[in-house]
């Protein structure tokens, strides 16, 4: 089995359950640490001459991070292409196991069973928070509706403003997103690495949780510990 993934978690779940399966992953492939395949480029424009040269047997996508056009050009060459769609959580765990299947892995991973543990066993959230959770700065664009990262904030117990935006990723100037005076502004390392220095200090007087994007955002060996982590960080909201 050949493996080219152009998903950064799910570069990370396959290089965990099928070792040497995979061949190449994008440039944003961070996890595991040192992972030594091909690099593709990246998730938005991804080198499809290199991937078709490693003669994959499954190319892994999502339709959110990667573009359709680069995905039909595999497609029109003859590659086969696993796209996924994942919005929530219980729609992660499917999707990670259709993933595994189509990379030839028989025996489901410790780690998958230990991620499902961790989200079936939260306990209900005693109060629940509002939040604006910027993922951009310049211009600022905020989670909107029908994402992972809301659906796991939500699972938290952190309800965010923009959830029944008509936008996925809308823009809000930011005197807006003050204006809306949440309990909490959630301040993710990425897509845009928000840090102490550098997020807080658009929002004077408000509560701000800088948490890890990974946890947040990737669905994968990260979901297992993505409740503690999150939770630390959310308790931990400073103004």
């Amino acid at each position: 089995m050949r493996v080219v993934s152009l998903v950064p978690s799910l570069t990370e779940a396959v290089a965990r359950s099928a070792p040497g399966a995979l061949v190449g992953a994008t440039d944003w492939c961070t996890h595991p640490p040192g992972l030594d395949v091909v690099r593709v480029g990246g998730t938005k424009n991804p080198a499809t001459d290199r991937i078709l040269s490693l003669a994959p047997d499954v190319v892994i996508a999502n339709e959110e991070e990667n573009r359709a056009p680069d995905l039909a050009t595999l497609r029109a060459a003859g590659a086969e292409v696993l796209v996924t769609e994942i919005r929530d959580v219980p729609q992660a765990f499917r999707e990670l196991a259709r993933v595994l299947d189509a990379c030839g892995v028989t025996a489901r991973p410790r780690w998958l069973d230990e991620a499902e543990q961790a989200w079936s066993s939260l306990p209900e959230p005693g109060t629940r928070r509002t939040a604006v959770v910027p993922i951009w700065r310049r211009p600022w664009m905020v989670l909107g509706r029908d994402t992972f990262a809301g659906d796991v904030l939500a699972r938290l117990g952190v309800d965010h403003v923009h959830a029944t935006h008509p936008d996925r990723y809308p823009r809000v100037p930011l005197e807006e997103l003050r204006a809306s005076a949440p309990d909490v502004v959630v301040l993710p390392d990425e897509p845009y690495r928000f840090t102490a220095d550098d997020g807080p200090d658009a929002f004077p007087g408000l509560p701000c949780a800088l948490v890890s994007g990974r946890h947040l955002t990737w669905y994968g060996p990260s979901l297992a510990e993505a409740p503690r982590v999150l939770g630390g960080a959310l308790r931990a909201a400073r103004p």
